[in-house]
């Protein structure tokens, strides 16, 4: 639904049809709720609670640093993502690229600088963020270390 619809809901507001659909994509997207959340909700919160960013567009700065962080858990799902979504050459990779792709076709911001986090609260942030109740869920284990690690790459703007 997000692949065929946000596009257009984002571009044509007064789409009901688009809305509609986006609207059943984001009640799905609650029920995913249920099987955890992970590094990307982990990040987020602090920066969030910090800086008052807006939760969802703090989330789409964090996703791809933490899609290539988690590949190793995650590239085969990617992949069968990728031929749902019916991206050319199904990947991991082109998962990533479609996410990116997304992200500048909506002028949404691509580090977490952009978003105002100050490199001097770096590490507070990641401390928060593996003390974050969503960090368990993650399917890498993440530590402040590696929050650390998703953290500089978001600041730089530096996948992989």
């Amino acid at each position: 639904l997000v692949h065929d619809w946000l596009p257009e809901a984002v571009a044509n507001g007064g789409n009901l049809e688009a809305r509609a659909h986006m609207m059943a994509a984001a009640a799905m997207g609650a029920t995913a709720f249920q099987k955890g959340l992970g590094a990307i909700h982990s990040l987020s919160h602090p920066v969030g609670a910090l800086y008052d960013t807006h939760h969802g567009l703090t989330n789409a700065v964090f996703m791809p640093y933490v899609l290539v962080f988690n590949r190793p858990a995650i590239e085969e799902r990617m992949t069968r993502l990728a031929r749902y979504l019916n991206l050319k050459k199904p990947s991991f990779q082109a998962v990533l690229d479609w996410t990116l792709a997304l992200r500048e076709q909506f002028k949404m911001p691509h580090t977490a600088a952009a978003l105002g986090v100050k490199e001097d609260r770096v590490d507070e942030i990641s401390r928060m963020a593996e003390k974050d109740p969503t960090a368990p869920g993650n399917p890498v284990p993440a530590g402040a270390a590696e929050m650390r690690r998703i953290l500089d790459a978001a600041m730089q703007g530096r996948l992989g």
